[in-house]
């Protein structure tokens, strides 16, 4: 990871759904960096290695129930003195066209980064700080396979867009990645590598590259959109598919 690269030291940085794959790398990267991570998710042995591994500050909760999320970020807040930047990671996965599917998209994906921006925002025009919102290269077209999935990433992405309009004049900039297929240990990708083998290689043939990402590749442009390095940047949603998307 190129972490190092950034100095986010004296920073305050929360990352919701932080336990695992992109949400890990990225807590990760921000707390090698200097910086004081707050992380939030379901699973508590996420959370206790990402606080084994230097994360300053970690709770358990629902990112789907409304209560649970404003308790972390006010948590957080308390805990690391403040915020500086907000990472919103969280997923439901909500893949199929089903009233389960569409639910916890509409909840977790949308509403924990309306949720968690709102909580924050006080936070966040105090310090000039940033938010990051993480949606997918599914949120750019049309999916036969994933048509929830889909629909609440391209809701995220123009939810950063109108975030990023309406937070300028409070000097806070918005912007989002769209991750392409990424692989990681426990994943959707390593589960379908293993039990969809002929889906797995469809995706893999369809990347100039020859591989799928990794998490790490992903936090490294959450690190660049939260530096200085970004500070003309705002609105924007960045692809990191490694040409995905250009088939």
């Amino acid at each position: 990871m190129a972490a190092m690269a950034f100095d986010f030291s004296g920073r305050r940085v929360l990352v919701a759904g932080g336990s695992r794959g992109i949400g890990r790398a990225i807590a990760l990267g921000f707390a090698q960096a200097g910086a004081a991570v707050s992380a939030c998710a379901r699973g508590a042995e996420g959370l206790a290695a990402l606080r084994a591994d230097g994360v300053a500050h970690v709770q358990a909760a629902d990112l789907a129930d409304a209560g649970q999320v404003a308790g972390w970020v006010e948590a957080a807040a308390a805990a690391l003195g403040g915020i500086d930047v907000l990472v919103n990671n969280a997923s439901g996965f909500g893949m199929g066209d089903t009233e389960e599917g569409w639910q916890r998209g509409l909840d977790v994906d949308v509403m924990a980064t309306v949720r968690a921006s709102r909580a924050a925002l006080p936070h966040l025009r105090a310090a000039k700080g940033c938010i990051v919102n993480t949606t997918s290269i599914s949120g750019l077209g049309p999916s036969v396979r994933t048509p929830a999935y889909a629909a609440v990433k391209a809701l995220v992405i123009n939810y950063t867009a109108s975030q990023a309009a309406a937070l300028a004049k409070d000097g806070v900039r918005v912007n989002a990645i769209a991750p392409g297929s990424i692989e990681f240990p426990g994943g959707t990708w390593e589960k379908r590598r293993k039990e969809d083998p002929a889906l797995y290689g469809r995706i893999l043939t369809g990347i100039p590259f020859g591989r799928l990402g990794t998490p790490e590749e992903v936090a490294d442009v959450a690190l660049f959109l939260a530096s200085p390095f970004a500070r003309w940047v705002t609105g924007q949603t960045i692809v990191v598919d490694g040409g995905q998307m250009l088939g």
